[in-house]
């Protein structure tokens, strides 16, 4: 199957959109949004996420902890869970509408305007869920960095830093991003290729008549003598 220049930018943006919705769901499953060193015990590493607060001890064990409250989180991490499902949910539904709406998926009843149109929400969705896995990821970052800047807490206690499944995030969001501007893009180049049946124009009038001649009558040509039933 030779693929046109439309098809290898639609390839593109599901190989993209795929690749941003998987990290964006290790993104969310990671505990890794903020980490804590402690100066007195520099062995122990405390680490939270949206799920669960963890404790790492080098050399011993890891031990994880569940919130027992979604109302007890702080504000950033609450509306993080929100944004973060939803971001699954629509980078999920862009990236199955894209496919039946690119050309690797052939079905005859699908016309060529509505799968085009499919690829464009498709894209649509992609980029939107792009937005809600940078708006939470970035809120966090920006709340952590406050915390840290914050003059009213003693420079004893230990402060919460920029986890890795941050970094994860940001990176899921560019590729969400990148994948729905590919499949918009795709969506907007070349022609229809084939016409429909029903869009085609009207049939020429039969070969013995000229066409400049046929007014719509029709006329009953006599029957030769040579022919026999």
């Amino acid at each position: 199957m030779a693929w046109s220049f439309r098809g290898k930018v639609q390839l593109a943006g599901l190989l993209l959109s795929l690749l941003g919705w998987v990290c964006s769901c290790v993104t969310t499953a990671l505990p890794q949004w903020k980490t804590l060193n402690l100066e007195l015990n520099e062995m122990e590493t405390w680490i939270m996420g949206l799920w669960e607060v963890c404790m790492n001890q080098e050399e011993v064990a890891t031990v994880c902890k569940a919130f027992e409250s979604f109302l007890s989180l702080p504000q950033e991490l609450q509306v993080s869970r929100v944004l973060m499902v939803a971001s699954h949910g629509l980078g999920l539904l862009g990236l199955l509408l894209s496919v039946f709406g690119s050309e690797c998926f052939q079905f005859h009843r699908i016309s060529h305007i509505f799968k085009r149109r499919l690829c464009l929400l498709g894209g649509t969705l992609e980029a939107s869920a792009s937005a809600t896995t940078l708006f939470p990821v970035s809120w966090v970052a920006y709340a952590t960095i406050q915390d840290f800047w914050d003059d009213s807490v003693p420079e004893i206690v230990p402060r919460w830093e920029f986890g890795d499944a941050l970094f994860l995030g940001w990176a899921a969001g560019i590729f969400l991003a990148l994948g729905g501007l590919l499949l918009i893009f795709s969506s907007c180049l070349g022609k229809e290729d084939v016409p429909s049946p029903r869009m085609t124009g009207p049939t020429a009038p039969p070969s013995y008549a000229p066409a400049e001649e046929f007014d719509g009558s029709f006329y009953l040509t006599p029957r030769p003598k040579n022919l026999f039933i």
